[in-house]
């Protein structure tokens, strides 16, 4: 099979939805972790990864965002980080169709690093080279680093991925628009982002989450004269409501699509959702991308 890079020559891909916000619909009580649930619940993980690729998903990204040792600890769980995210690909893989491709995804590590926090440069990237390495014997296809707020925390993890993995590096930051312009909640901006991350070799460059889709066609818009890498976008469907405990996101897929369309005009490589998005959002986003991709055929 052709690598995600080798595919994205042809075409934009479609990744998929939220993991967290839909397995709160499908019944994980809030305050556990998330990465248990792929071995207590691994019928409720298959049927999320199921209904992405059955939605159009090109890419479906692992359950195993915060399957890290500093974020297991907070659980007791960090004894079990091979353990979930073996898991989480095998899932994957069960119900992965033919030429699709399985995502690995590192989230932040949740601590600050030195001086500010308590762990060294050393210490981050070695937390980051364990999970990659691991993510990579299990099958996963590429990395996706995600809902990053600190520069120097995903310049280390990127750095940890490539010098410890064959795989390919998507690289994304959360902005959120400002009285500065658009900036991550730690400060840095688009173009700094963009500079940094091309210098440090991602093979995508990125963004996710954030204040929803209105934002995102502003990031891209900023990104795409900035860098000769792939753009990836997924966005929030709008702004959570707090609703009995759990946070709900209301935009609807019709209220997404004219959103998505000014995305892919804007020149997404990778288009996909975040928080609040379902498998309904993404079939909604494969009709549209199908219909623009046929534009584009001469």
């Amino acid at each position: 099979m052709s690598s995600v890079l080798e595919r994205l020559k042809s075409g934009i891909l479609l990744s998929d939805g939220a993991m967290g916000t839909e397995l709160q619909k499908r019944g994980m009580p809030v305050g556990v972790c998330p990465e248990e649930f792929n071995i207590s619940h691994p019928e409720i993980i298959k049927s999320i990864y199921k209904d992405y690729y059955s939605a159009g998903s090109d890419i479906v990204t692992t359950n195993t965002f915060g399957a890290n040792r500093l974020r297991l600890k907070f659980y007791e769980y960090e004894n079990r980080i091979t353990e979930f995210n073996r898991a989480a690909v095998q899932i994957a893989n069960e119900v992965r169709p033919s030429g699709k491709f399985i995502a690995g995804s590192i989230g932040p590590l949740g601590e600050l690093i030195e001086p500010l926090g308590t762990i060294t440069e050393a210490e981050t990237y070695e937390v980051f080279a364990e999970q990659a390495k691991i993510l990579e014997e299990a099958g996963v296809d590429i990395i996706f680093i995600e809902t990053m707020l600190a520069l120097e925390e995903i310049l280390i993890a990127v750095k940890a991925v490539k010098e410890n993995t064959s795989l390919p590096v998507s690289a994304a930051m959360s902005f959120e628009l400002g009285n500065a312009g658009l900036r991550t909640p730690w400060g840095v901006d688009i173009q700094s982002a963009v500079n940094a991350l091309t210098e440090a070799n991602a093979d995508i460059i990125g963004a996710n989450c954030g204040k929803g889709f209105d934002e995102m066609i502003m990031i891209v818009n900023e990104m795409k004269p900035l860098t000769h890498k792939p753009i990836l976008a997924q966005a929030n469907a709008g702004l959570p409501e707090w609703i009995d405990g759990i946070s709900v996101y209301k935009q609807t897929p019709d209220e997404i699509a004219p959103k998505v369309k000014k995305l892919l005009n804007a020149g997404v490589n990778i288009l996909g959702g975040c928080c609040g998005t379902n498998p309904l959002h993404i079939k909604k986003m494969r009709e549209l991308l199908d219909a623009f991709q046929l534009t584009k055929v001469y």
